[in-house]
């Protein structure tokens, strides 16, 4: 009979468990979802990478303006004026008036022959798009691990709302069960207080799950644009594998390396190198190709009228400009870039010392997350064992109420610490490899295969 007791009232708590989870799938089933679709919404409605992408644009036409400085500049000028001029000689005293149109127009054409900036510029401008889809990576890295992160925040409040809710049916039932043993006088009116007791600190537990679920659930819409409802969970025993290679070294080597963090102040500090090159480059003469055709006319009409006048002129040739003091600016400029280029490299070494840091940081992340679960997962079969045993206890004698209240309360903690692991041990995971620079689209469809 003890048994049989025992059968039905674990069975009453995995199915209470099994009943939340299914009554939050329906609630709402139209608007399931899983980690990649999550993802996908955001790639097309988060404000950060929409401002990434436009960055990424506008730094992809640094190149196309660094080559018009070696390219030739085309011009057209055109003027037209009336004049109307009035003279009186002295010895005469009599009046002339020539009123008269000048019109012209001019094309003319520059080509730099030697301007050393310009050259520099231009590998400035290579290396700024380059640095342009550092930064862009990075972004998209970043988006990966915002993503992820509030999805599986909303995992966890979920987890932590069912936990609540089956942990309450299991108390009600110890409860009713308490009561009735008190009236038969069986066992006194302690533990019908103390299940009464947990009973009420669960109900507001309850309350506190949701309201931390529902802020969580607007976490992850800011991202992704959409009402996500029920999210697709962790399936259930699913084994996590260690990183692969599984060597400190090696991902720390990758970070320093790929990181795009690390690229962009790679590619910033080959910019201010050349930039100190560049302004060296104001000591240096400069020749130019230039060249010109144009026509001006000039017409009259009056007492010095003549007809009018059309002139046609070409003109080619070379222009030198050798610079000789500016005021002390050219030297000045070229202090400032040296500056800049010190603090770059310093920027640099700074850029690849934290990616070593947050590499070895989620390497040791992941292995203590994997450990975590195994022990978790010892825990919770002992967790289990725990509350039988302690049910049986009550139901012949040798327990008393409170001991399966905090047997239940044990095993519920258990099972939301694993889940918490595993969840964890994901995310450091998708951190190392966002350190080491190779975090993408498959990593989020390697995940979103471990969910149901």
């Amino acid at each position: 009979m003890n048994k049989f007791r025992l059968k039905k009232s674990t069975c009453a708590v995995f199915l209470s468990c099994s009943l939340t989870a299914s009554l939050l799938t329906l609630s709402n089933p139209a608007h399931a979802t899983d980690l990649l679709s999550a993802y996908h919404n955001a790639v097309a409605y988060d404000a950060q990478f929409a401002a990434a992408r436009a960055a990424l644009e506008a730094g992809r036409e640094k190149l196309p303006q660094g080559r018009a400085g070696l390219l030739p500049n085309i011009g057209l000028n055109g003027s037209t004026a009336w004049n109307d001029n009035r003279s009186t000689p002295r010895a005469t005293g009599i009046e002339n008036t020539a009123k008269y149109n000048t019109n012209g127009w001019t094309v003319s054409l520059t080509q730099p022959l030697f301007r050393w900036q310009n050259w520099v510029a231009y590998n400035q401008s290579e290396l700024a798009v380059t640095l342009a889809k550092a930064q862009f990576a990075q972004a998209r890295q970043d988006l990966i691990l915002r993503v992820s992160q509030a999805y599986f925040d909303v995992l966890l409040a979920q987890d932590a709302l069912a936990t609540v809710q089956a942990q309450k049916v299991a108390t009600t039932e110890q409860l009713a069960s308490a009561k009735r043993s008190f009236e038969v006088g069986t066992a006194t009116i302690t533990d019908t207080n103390e299940a009464q007791s947990r009973y009420d600190l669960l109900v507001a537990q309850e309350i506190a799950a949701q309201n931390d679920l529902a802020v969580k659930q607007e976490t992850l819409r800011t991202v992704v644009g959409k009402e996500t409802g029920t999210l697709a969970n962790l399936r259930p025993g699913v084994t996590l594998l260690s990183p692969q290679p599984n060597d400190m070294s090696a991902w720390v080597s990758m970070a320093e390396t790929v990181n795009p963090g690390v690229a962009s102040a790679q590619a910033a500090f080959e910019i201010a190198t050349r930039e100190v090159e560049r302004q060296r480059a104001g000591h240096y003469p400069t020749l130019d190709l230039i060249a010109s055709h144009g026509k001006s006319g000039i017409g009259t009409e009056g007492a010095a009228a003549f007809g009018g006048l059309d002139n046609r002129s070409n003109t080619i040739g070379l222009q030198l400009s050798i610079p000789v003091y500016s005021g002390g600016a050219t030297v000045s400029r070229d202090r400032e870039a040296v500056a800049l280029k010190e603090k770059a490299a310093s920027d640099l070494d700074y850029a690849r010392r934290q990616a070593a840091l947050s590499a070895r940081q989620s390497y040791l992340g992941v292995n203590a997350g994997l450990s975590q679960v195994k022990a978790f997962e010892a825990a919770l079969v002992s967790s289990q064992s725990s509350l039988d045993s302690n049910k049986l206890g009550y139901d012949v004698g040798v327990r008393i109420n409170i001991d399966v209240l905090n047997a239940q309360s044990q095993l519920y903690a258990t099972q939301q610490s694993l889940s918490k692991a595993r969840l964890d041990t994901l995310l450091a995971l998708l951190r190392l490899k966002s350190a080491a620079g190779s975090l993408n689209e498959q990593d989020v469809q390697a995940v979103n295969a471990l969910l149901q």
